[in-house]
C-alpha cells in the first residue's frame, strides 16, 4: 500500500475457507503451539517486551481454562494459529488470572504505543467481538443465533439466515480550496472533543450512495460547501466499533464555510504553514487529531504537497 493508517496490515492469514470447517478450527485450537491475544471489555493485554510495548499472549490451552465459549480465530502467523478471547464483567482479570501478565488499554491508548501489526491485530479482534456481543438474534426472525466459522459469522437454528459481521463505510475528508492567494483547507471542531481540538470531517455512506456523492453531501451539511472534485487518500479500519474510514481530500469551490451548530461548532481554514504547525504541535489555538487517527495523515500529507 502507497500509505498505511494505524489499524491497518494485519499480518495474519485470515483461511477464509479453512475457517468454515469446524473441524478444522478444533484442530487449529488443539494445536500445541495454538496462542491468544487477550481483551477485557474491548481492552487488549499488553506487557512490556525488549522493544517497548507489545501484545500479550498465552497458549490456546490456558485461555480455554480461563475463558469459555468466548474464544475467536483470528487467523494463520506463519502457518501457526492464533486465536483471542474476550472476559466480560467489571473486574480486571489482571487481578486475577492473569496477575502479572501485564495491563489492558483501551483501545486508543493501545494503538497509540503498539507495534502497528499488534494494533491491527487487536483493532480486528474487538470490531469482532463487539459486533458478536450486539448482533446475538437473528435479525429475520429475532432466535438466538449461533457462532460458525471461527465466530466470522452466526447461523440462525430456526431460519438458517448467516450474519456477517458489521463494517459501516464512512467517508472522511479534508476541503480544501485552490480559489484564493495561496492553497487552504478547512478543519472542523465538535464541542464534545478537547479543547482546542480540529480534524477533518467526516460521515457515513447513506444506502444507495457513492463515496464522492457521501463526501459532497457531508461537506455540504456540516460546512455549507460544495464539493467540486474528490481524491482518495487511504483508508483505515477502526474499530470503534466497525468502521471503514474512507480518506479523502475534497476540492470545494468557495472559501464561504458555515458550521451547521449541529455536527460541528466551529471550522478554520488554515494555509499549508499553518497545517504543518498544527501537525507540529506549534499552532497556538489548534490541536491536531492524534497520530493514530487517518485525519491527522490527511492533514499531514496535504500540509506537506508544498
Amino acid at each position: 500500500m502507497a500509505f498505511q493508517n494505524t489499524f491497518a496490515g494485519n499480518p495474519l492469514d485470515r483461511a477464509g475457507d479453512l475457517r468454515n470447517d469446524p473441524d478444522w478450527i478444533a484442530e487449529q485450537a488443539a494445536k500445541p503451539y495454538a496462542q491468544a491475544m487477550i481483551l477485557w471489555e474491548g481492552r487488549p493485554l499488553i506487557e512490556e517486551g525488549p522493544d517497548g510495548p507489545r501484545l500479550a499472549w498465552v497458549s490456546m490451552a490456558h485461555a480455554r481454562d480461563m475463558v469459555r465459549d468466548r474464544d475467536l480465530f483470528l487467523g494463520l502467523w506463519k502457518d501457526e494459529p492464533v486465536f483471542a478471547i474476550e472476559f466480560e464483567g467489571s473486574i480486571d482479570p489482571t487481578e486475577g488470572p492473569l496477575r502479572g501478565l501485564g495491563a489492558f488499554h483501551e483501545m486508543r491508548a493501545a494503538a497509540a504505543v503498539l507495534p502497528a501489526a499488534d494494533a491491527a491485530m487487536a483493532g480486528g479482534a474487538k470490531s469482532l467481538f463487539d459486533w458478536r456481543r450486539k448482533h446475538g438474534f437473528c435479525a429475520n426472525c429475532g432466535t438466538l443465533s449461533q457462532t460458525a466459522s471461527g465466530g466470522w459469522k452466526r447461523v440462525c437454528p430456526a431460519c438458517g439466515t448467516e450474519h456477517f459481521p458489521r463494517v459501516d463505510p464512512v467517508t472522511i475528508m479534508l476541503p480544501v480550496f485552490k480559489g484564493g492567494a495561496e492553497p487552504i483547507c478547512l478543519l472542523g471542531r465538535q464541542a464534545a472533543w478537547p479543547e482546542g481540538r480540529m480534524s477533518a470531517l467526516a460521515g457515513f455512506l447513506e444506502p444507495g450512495e457513492t463515496i464522492e456523492e457521501a463526501c459532497a453531501r457531508e461537506v455540504k451539511e456540516e460546512a455549507g460547501l460544495t464539493v467540486v472534485a474528490t481524491a482518495y487518500h487511504s483508508s483505515q479500519p477502526w474499530p470503534f466499533p466497525s468502521q471503514l474510514m474512507i480518506g479523502l481530500i475534497a476540492e470545494v469551490s468557495d472559501d464561504q464555510a458555515r458550521p451547521d451548530q449541529t455536527e460541528l461548532e466551529a471550522v478554520a481554514w488554515l494555509t499549508r504553514a499553518e497545517a504543518r504547525a498544527v501537525i507540529a504541535g506549534d499552532h497556538p489555538t489548534i490541536q491536531a487529531p492524534p497520530p493514530f487517527a487517518i485525519a491527522h495523515n490527511l492533514i499531514k500529507a496535504w500540509a506537506e504537497e508544498g
